[in-house]
């Protein structure tokens, strides 16, 4: 009788599998059987041998009765046996433990049992003049009753879960990934899933049978054969999945989606409680970028970094991945003091806010800034401080204007007038070839960088100062405060719609993480004056992300379609119109000339137009 205990376990939310206790009565017995396991393989082994010699010496008969005596059968069996615990234990055959029927396994039974053969026909040949086909015919048995009472052995472990304690799983994918998943699965007694079936595209794979799991169909059937098993889960076993494809499983409603993730397939074994849920970042279909991580600490190793908007979701992520990287001195300046206070907690566990790194000010204000850096001289500046919601700044371009235009302006001149050694400034794609208060704002800001950018230059010409005033652009930050997830999770948690502006909007995606990775990279391989664009792959669908949210909730969630609002795009761009796409460092990462535009024409021309104006025209 076996008894479970159900433990919580402590791993992550994402961890799907539970972990299985037994009984102490039962941990006591299987102590002792591990303990005990080299005398039953011995045991096991010997009466192989003693069936094998039993069995050759029937068959080697005249008129049904052996030709050997009991003695010389004896005496084949006792030095067999010698020979067997000799070798057993010099192979480490009786000193190891082996997965049952493992290919190492095999291997040291198979050169302890061939040199008991040896043994064995020696004295069969020589001692009881026995014909040469005896010892190996006994020898042939002998191994074959030990190998294979091993592999049916453990096939009948591996099989023999209740299909009750077990949730039938289909893997999509059968690759390398697929194969090991599933073959790490089958010999784990305690994962969650069992699999059932493969869905691959491969035609060559269709009928295949790999670890005794079937490929029944391609990928557009998983529906179906979910169905056809009884699985209510799948696995996505295919690390370099296309967005499509990660699009078109996590469209199938009836099915919880699971994922490993790519450290997972290449550098430790999958089982059951490492498998993940997938989640809206999957949908990105791409691996995170990797950066030069040698570069990046050689750039804010020792510094004292300042960073505005210190509070956001990407600030905030910029002061813990700036730290990481080795920065001397980390000043998070913010006008939410809330905000501020969450990212001290998030890096030191302590919500002190007399901390001098901590700093209230608004950029809009230039005579504050100036006391900042006069009191902190910081040596790189990441301002990432904005206004970012489109359809507010479309009512309110003003505000827009005093924030993001007038802002950086701002921390801009200070960081020239404090011989500040780089800056990043953070951008948005809504920037190339903008078409909202939003994109027009940020936009100004790259070529407002720009302008800073010469300026330094041509001030510190013929000096040895590498400056660097850069920007940085990429698409939504998943999320973030304020993104589209939390509000989708949010209309979620009141039951519903989640509303989508448009069936087809398809907007560019990269996680906090990436986001904040890249902005200080960007700064310690841009040239003053450019705008850093990376490479995010292909845009999701944002009714597809919706959807991913939304299935499988009870009462089922609706999604409903408002229209395109206004100054929003149906998709957006990352490189404007006469931009050049030019990798010189990064086969990822695109390094773009923004036109300067000084200050003065660009508040003359706002004075004249509002913010409205087009600014490639100036």
């Amino acid at each position: 009788m076996r008894c479970l205990l159900w433990v919580e376990s402590k791993a992550p939310s994402a961890s799907v599998s539970p972990v299985v206790g037994q009984c102490t009565w039962e941990r006591v017995v299987m102590k002792f059987v591990r303990r005990a396991l080299p005398i039953f393989h011995f045991i096991a082994d010997g009466a192989s041998w003693g069936i094998g010699i039993l069995l050759v010496s029937l068959l080697h008969s005249d008129d049904g009765s052996s030709r050997f005596s009991a003695a010389e059968k004896w005496g084949m069996f006792g030095v067999t046996l010698a020979a067997l615990i000799i070798a057993g234990t010099i192979g480490g055959l009786y000193r190891s433990r082996w997965r049952y029927g493992s290919f190492d396994e095999v291997i040291a039974l198979g050169g302890t049992m061939t040199v008991v053969g040896i043994v064995e026909a020696l004295f069969a040949v020589f001692v009881i003049d026995a014909p040469t086909l005896v010892p190996l015919t006994a020898y042939l048995l002998a191994m074959s009753f030990s190998v294979g009472g091993r592999s049916a052995w453990r096939l009948w472990r591996s099989r023999s879960r209740s299909a009750k304690a077990v949730e039938p799983l289909v893997v999509i994918g059968a690759g390398e990934a697929g194969e090991d998943v599933v073959r790490s699965l089958i010999h784990d007694r305690s994962a969650r899933f069992r699999p059932v079936a493969f869905v691959d595209d491969d035609p060559l794979k269709a009928n295949l049978r790999i670890n005794g799991v079937p490929v029944l169909g391609t990928t557009d059937q998983l529906s179906v054969v979910a169905q056809r098993v009884g699985a209510t889960t799948a696995l996505l076993a295919i690390a370099d999945a296309s967005s499509d494809l990660r699009t078109r499983v996590a469209s199938v409603a009836t099915l919880e989606l699971l994922t490993i993730r790519p450290q997972h397939d290449r550098f430790r074994r999958v089982n059951g409680q490492r498998l993940e849920r997938f989640t809206e970042e999957d949908l990105l279909g791409r691996a995170q970028v990797d950066i030069d991580v040698d570069a990046v600490q050689a750039f804010v190793r020792n510094k004292s970094v300042l960073v505005t908007g210190a509070g956001g979701s990407i600030g905030s992520e910029l002061c813990r991945q700036l730290s990481a990287f080795g920065a001397q001195r980390v000043i998070m300046l913010d006008r939410d003091e809330s905000g501020l206070h969450a990212t001290l907690l998030s890096m030191t566990g302590s919500g002190q806010l007399d901390d001098p790194r901590l700093v209230l000010a608004d950029v809009r204000d230039i005579d504050r800034l100036r006391e900042v850096f006069a009191e902190h001289r910081p040596n790189v500046v990441f301002h990432s401080a904005a206004l970012k919601h489109v359809s507010l700044l479309e009512r309110a371009p003003e505000e827009a204007w005093k924030t993001n235009v007038v802002g950086t302006h701002n921390v801009l001149t200070v960081a020239k007038e404090f011989d500040v050694e780089s800056l990043v400034n953070i951008s948005t794609d809504k920037a190339a070839d903008p078409t909202s208060v939003l994109g027009w704002s940020k936009r100004l800001t790259e070529r407002l960088t720009a302008a800073v950018a010469e300026e330094v230059q041509q001030r510190d010409a013929g000096q040895a100062v590498d400056r660097r005033f850069v920007s940085v652009r990429f698409g939504n930050v998943l999320g973030s405060r304020g993104s589209v997830l939390t509000t989708f999770r949010e209309q979620i948690e009141r039951g519903g719609p989640l509303r989508v502006s448009h069936p087809d909007v398809s907007r560019f995606f990269m996680t906090i993480n990436e986001a904040a990775k890249f902005s200080i990279y960007a700064g310690a391989i841009g040239r003053c004056g450019e705008v850093l664009i990376l490479d995010m792959g292909r845009p999701v669908k944002i009714a597809d992300l919706a959807g991913l949210l939304a299935r499988g909730r009870t009462p089922p969630i609706p999604i409903e379609f408002t229209g395109l609002r206004p100054g929003e795009k149906l998709h957006e761009t990352l490189w404007g119109r006469g931009e050049e796409d030019r990798r010189d460092i990064h086969p990822l990462v695109s390094h773009v000339h923004a036109r300067s535009l000084g200050w003065e024409t660009c508040e003359e021309m706002y004075l004249r137009h509002g913010i409205h104006f087009d600014p490639e025209t100036s």
